[in-house]
């Protein structure tokens, strides 16, 4: 059992926010009802919803409210189910009220730092920033407590070998400079202890990037991790969100297919080699015929391509046409299956290197 505040979880497994849809309340659902927190994605999950062109952030917001309330219904009072809110979202504000109007149990907030969340939110739901150093979670719990006496209720740490957008320098990544998680993890432990203390609570941490076994999560639960957050493994699900040629997509990929690749975020990110990756290498600039105006640091005159209708074609399956976002270990995927298997295989090799 793993207790966070005043909510509790049976199993030490987050799934990772995956956008533009690929963990909605199908996959997020199927995870929370094995016992471990779903997490939904608040980049345009209202993606395929009448009138989303036209006014996308409030069908955004609506969206994001139905999948809550529908992944509650399929968890069936198991698990917790967090929501995936990105502090480089125009209108983050309203995403994160949206979401707690939906009842969601935790917001997880990184791809930048969230440094005024607990504003919008503190006392209403579990929150926790995603950070990559020591140093980022000693300034976000240093600023919570100045400005709202408030330290994270949890934190999750990514690492180099996530998937999507990095909080690392591109030459770091390209050359594996990058701190080891275990290192970050340690630092980050460290940082944390003193809030601790001031506001007599345990703050869990959850360590993600290149999680693909159950003897990973067993090594950093006995290096002090409270738990790990996997994304990737589960996009080759039933119950994930995205079209089957994304899925596809995944198993079929190899090792030499996956790449740091540009985002319009300002963030590398990684992803599988296509044609659209291989196109936005030899034209730069891909046309952009519709802003969404989604994004803070973006600007439509000069971004290589817009990120969210790269997004939005790959989830909908045309693949070659839109981007996908995996982490490191993608290529170690080789068949579809259930939720409930995943997270069994995963648990059951975790207990057996305990």
């Amino acid at each position: 059992m793993i207790q966070i505040q005043n909510r509790i979880m049976q199993l030490p497994i987050i799934q990772g926010g995956m956008g533009v849809g690929i963990s909605l309340s199908s996959l997020a659902g199927a995870v929370a009802k094995c016992g471990a927190m779903g997490v939904i994605s608040a980049a345009h999950p209202g993606y395929n919803y009448e009138g989303f062109r036209k006014n996308p952030i409030a069908v955004n917001c609506q969206a994001l409210k139905d999948h809550i309330q529908r992944a509650k219904e399929l968890a069936k009072g198991n698990g917790l189910i967090g929501v995936n809110i990105m502090v480089a979202s125009q209108n983050y504000e309203d995403f994160v009220k949206a979401s707690l109007e939906g009842g969601c149990d935790a917001i997880i907030s990184g791809a930048g730092l969230p440094l005024d969340l607990p504003k919008f939110a503190k006392g209403k739901a579990l929150l926790a920033p995603i950070v990559s150093s020591g140093k980022a979670a000693k300034l976000i719990a240093r600023v919570w407590d100045k400005r709202y006496q408030y330290t994270p209720d949890f934190v999750v740490i990514e690492g180099s070998e996530a998937g999507g957008h990095l909080g690392f320098k591109k030459d770091d990544l390209l050359a594996h400079t990058c701190q080891k998680l275990s290192d970050i993890l340690a630092d980050v432990k460290k940082e944390l202890k003193v809030w601790e203390d001031k506001y007599k609570k345990t703050i869990p941490v959850f360590v993600a990037g290149g999680i693909d076994s159950g003897k990973k999560i067993a090594e950093f639960i006995k290096l002090g991790a409270t738990g790990v957050q996997i994304a990737t493994p589960f996009i080759a699900t039933y119950e994930c969100d995205a079209a089957q040629e994304f899925k596809d997509m995944v198993i079929q990929c190899r090792q030499e297919d996956i790449e740091l690749v540009s985002s319009p975020a300002g963030l590398p990110g990684r992803a599988i080699v296509n044609d659209f990756v291989k196109k936005t290498r030899e034209t730069g600039n891909i046309c952009m015929k519709n802003c969404l105006h989604c994004m803070i640091p973006c600007n439509p005159e000069n971004t290589p391509y817009c990120i969210s209708e790269a997004l939005i074609q790959s989830v909908k399956g045309n693949v070659q046409n839109g981007l996908v976002f995996v982490g490191s270990q993608a290529a170690r995927i080789h068949e579809m299956k259930h939720v409930e298997e995943v997270i069994h295989e995963y648990m059951e090799e975790m207990e057996e290197n305990l």
